[in-house]
């Protein structure tokens, strides 16, 4: 995306400076993870806030707090989040969610996390770190989502559809079951690209669904959010 912004209904989101850009991932998780009833909710790896802002507009009580490990990023939120309607409500900090101490705190934990695995997987070094799956080891970020979410809260991430299988497992194994799973595809004919899916600490039924990227069900999904839609 090539604009230094990107325009949403009730608010900018600035993403020059960000090691990661407005794009379709952080759109789908924010406006699918389940927002209801939860007071409280950790970003990992905000970028330029995009997430945290969508949850903040989609629940007036949720308070949000976004980390990641990029400077000009949490710089880039914090800046966001000034300009937005919900600025007492979030909070962004320059830290490693790996250093990261506490039990049970957030009723939700979300992210939108790297996942490619090459070393040459962008020209800028910032972006290329953002992005890769070394700097945050998809494992490392489900235990720390067991110890930081609260017992009935939820962890929801996008990631490629390719890695979700493998991803279910792995999160079964620290204690995360799973509750939803969204898989995501561009048009009807075409191969899902990406999962989104929820966990929860405690079995529950599991609840399975598509979405096609071209369909009015994900216009109505992003119409509060879209200009366009």
């Amino acid at each position: 995306m090539s604009n230094a912004y990107f325009q949403f209904k009730q608010f900018t989101v600035w993403h020059d400076r960000s090691a990661m850009k407005v794009g379709t991932d952080g759109v789908l998780l924010g406006a699918w993870c389940s927002v209801d009833g939860a007071k409280t909710a950790l970003d990992v790896g905000t970028g330029s806030g995009l997430i945290a802002l969508m949850m903040a507009q989609r629940n007036e009580h949720l308070e949000v707090l976004g980390v990641d490990i990029d400077e000009n990023s949490v710089l880039q939120a914090q800046e966001n989040a000034k300009r937005s309607p919900f600025a007492e409500r979030l909070r962004f900090q320059q830290t490693d969610v790996r250093t990261m101490v506490g039990r049970h705190e957030f009723d939700l934990v979300v992210s939108n996390p790297p996942f490619y695995t090459t070393d040459t997987i962008s020209p800028q070094v910032e972006r290329g770190a953002a992005r890769n799956a070394k700097s945050l080891p998809f494992k490392l970020l489900m235990e720390k989502a067991v110890e930081l979410m609260k017992e009935d809260g939820r962890f929801c991430v996008v990631i490629p559809y390719a890695e979700a299988s493998p991803f279910i497992l792995d999160a079964a194994s620290v204690g995360l079951s799973l509750s939803r799973r969204c898989d995501v595809k561009a048009t009807p004919r075409k191969a899902c690209k990406r999962s989104l899916l929820e966990f929860v600490l405690h079995p529950q039924e599991s609840v399975f669904e598509e979405l096609v990227l071209d369909s009015e069900a994900y216009k109505e999904m992003v119409s509060d959010f879209y200009l366009n839609k």
